[in-house]
C-alpha cells in the first residue's frame, strides 16, 4: 500500500492545507474518496488511518486532511497547537479548503493512472457532513456524497447561538476542550461569516436540490449529533439512503487515541454500508 502523509498544499486563506493520502498502486484508476473531518476533529485522529487503509484496501483511492485554520500545524498536525487559527476558522473557508483538494487531485498529473478524477465521493464527519453536502450541491465534480454523523442545521450550533450582544462586544467566546483541557477561541467573525453566506450555508437547501446519490449514516446512541439530524436529511431527500448503526456513538465507538490494530465492529459495519454504497 502507498501511504502519503502530511503532504501540503497552499490553500487560499494563507494557510497549509496537510493531507494524507492511500491506496494500492497497481496502474489502474480507482474511485477517489475524500474524508473531511469534524468540529474540533483532525485527520489523524483516532481510527481514520484504520480507515484509510481499509478504503485503499478496497480499491479506493482516499484523501484525508486538515481544514487550513483547523488549529493544527504542518509541525504538530495532532490536535491544537494553533489556537488563533483555530479562531479564526469558518465554515465558508472549510468549504474554500475542500475546493483546494478538490482541485489538486482533478488537476495533479501524478496520478493519472490510479485516481479516477471522474469518480469523486465526498464523504463529512459531524460538522464537516455539512460541508461535504454543501459542497457536493454545488460542484458538479462531485458524483456521491455521504453524512457520517452529520449536522442538518449551521444555523441552531453553539458557534452560531448565545448571547450574540456579548460575544461581538467581547468579540470572542470560549469553548473548553473535554480531552485537551484548551480553551479554544471563537472570533465574532464566525458568526458575522455565518450571516453573510447564510442562504450557501444552509444545509437544508443543499440536501433537497441534489442530484447525485446521497448515504446518511447514523448511530442510534449518538449523544453529539442526535439521530432526529439524520431523520431531518432524510426528509429533505426521500431518494438518500439512510443507515442506522445500532449501539453507534458520534465517533462509532472508536476514540483518541485508538490504540487497538482493528476497527470497532460498530465501524466495520459502517465501512462496510459505505462500501455497498460506493459500489453500487
Amino acid at each position: 500500500m502507498t501511504i502519503l502523509k502530511n503532504n501540503s498544499i497552499e490553500g487560499i486563506h494563507n494557510k497549509p492545507i496537510l493531507m494524507d493520502v492511500f491506496y494500492n498502486k497497481n496502474t489502474k484508476a480507482k474511485p477517489v474518496v475524500i474524508f473531511c473531518h469534524g468540529y474540533k476533529g483532525f485527520k489523524d485522529w483516532g481510527a481514520w488511518d484504520l480507515m484509510a487503509k481499509a478504503f485503499a484496501d478496497n480499491g479506493f483511492f482516499f484523501i484525508k486532511f486538515n481544514f487550513s485554520h483547523n488549529g493544527g500545524t504542518i509541525e504538530q498536525p495532532i490536535d491544537f497547537p494553533d489556537l488563533e487559527a483555530f479562531g479564526n476558522n469558518n465554515y465558508t473557508k472549510e468549504l474554500d479548503d475542500l475546493a483546494s483538494i478538490i482541485d489538486w487531485i482533478s488537476e495533479n498529473d501524478s496520478y493519472p493512472k490510479e485516481a479516477d478524477t471522474n469518480n469523486i465521493t465526498l464523504i463529512g464527519h459531524s460538522r464537516g457532513g455539512g460541508i461535504v453536502t454543501i459542497k457536493a450541491e454545488e460542484d458538479k465534480r462531485i458524483t456521491k456524497v455521504i453524512s457520517l454523523a452529520g449536522v442538518c442545521d449551521y444555523g441552531k450550533r453553539s458557534s452560531t447561538t448565545g448571547d450574540l450582544e456579548q460575544w461581538k462586544k467581547d468579540g470572542v467566546k470560549y469553548v473548553i476542550n473535554g480531552r485537551t483541557k484548551q480553551h479554544m477561541p471563537h472570533y465574532y467573525q464566525f458568526y458575522e461569516d455565518f450571516i453573510k453566506n447564510e442562504g450557501r450555508l444552509t444545509i437544508k437547501r443543499a440536501v433537497s436540490n441534489l442530484k447525485i446519490p446521497y448515504l446518511i449514516v447514523h448511530g442510534d446512541n449518538d449523544t453529539s449529533i442526535l439521530i432526529d439530524e439524520a431523520y431531518q436529511l432524510h426528509e429533505w431527500n426521500p431518494q438518500s439512503h439512510l443507515v442506522i448503526i445500532e449501539g453507534a456513538d458520534h465517533v462509532f465507538n472508536t476514540r483518541h487515541p485508538w490504540e487497538k490494530d482493528k476497527l470497532s465492529s460498530v465501524m466495520i459495519e459502517v465501512f462496510e454500508k459505505i462500501v455497498i454504497f460506493l459500489n453500487n
